[in-house]
């Protein structure tokens, strides 16, 4: 998939990746574009997905890490898988290389089901954007960021981790500074609700003005 734009059935929408580290709240902000109008394209929901039994992906990484990382009903527990992953480059590459690929095949159906719905904007909201190389898939890339306290606090509470695991968590993705330095735009979520729905109006509304006014020389057709 490489299309900066979609054409389909006569409907031209713009492609948006949402990325940030572990625990800015992408999700939160991902909402708050669906509720203005765009379709949302979860990677964090699709990876879900893709590793539940008898999903390709659950059998490829039971075989790569062990029966260790089940739950008792056999089901990938993803703290354990965390915690092997996350303590070893390698062990995290090697998930890496089973995950993306199919990943990114979801992602792309869920792209072309927005567009056949005629959806202006599309926002793929994934973590690793940046730190696989996927930049060049968007036209345009938001960047949410938090201060790293909030991010670990965040971590630590909504995954049932220690503040040592979730800040190991932060430390095997880029930091928030390096992620925006690429961004179109930078969305702090570190504030109250109503200081992140402000900036997700006025970058949406950037957003919906860009794609109705971007020339068709940007367009690749399906």
């Amino acid at each position: 998939m490489s299309a900066l734009h979609f054409t389909l059935r006569g409907m031209r929408m713009l492609l948006v990746g949402l990325t940030g580290g572990i625990g800015v709240g992408k999700s939160t902000v991902a909402a708050m574009f669906a509720a203005r109008g765009a379709a949302v394209v979860d990677g964090d929901e699709i990876s879900r997905r893709l590793q539940e039994p008898g999903r390709p992906c659950y059998r490829a990484i039971v075989d790569a890490f062990g029966r260790e990382i089940l739950d008792p009903a056999g089901r990938i527990d993803r703290r354990r898988l965390g915690a092997v992953v996350f303590a070893d480059t390698a062990s995290l590459r090697r998930l890496e290389a089973i995950m993306h690929p199919a990943i990114w095949a979801a992602c792309e159906a869920e792209i072309q089901a927005a567009s056949a719905a005629g959806k202006a904007v599309c926002v793929v909201e994934m973590a690793l954007i940046l730190e696989t190389g996927q930049r060049g898939r968007f036209r345009k890339l938001i960047v949410v960021t938090a201060p790293e306290r909030v991010q670990i606090e965040r971590v630590a509470r909504a995954r049932g981790l220690t503040a040592t695991e979730a800040q190991q968590r932060l430390a095997a993705q880029w930091s928030g500074e390096d992620k925006a330095h690429m961004a179109d735009y930078v969305i702090d979520n570190g504030r109250d609700l109503a200081a992140t729905e402000a900036q997700v109006a006025r970058v949406y509304a950037e957003l919906t003005c860009y794609a109705a006014g971007s020339s068709e020389s940007n367009a690749l057709s399906y």
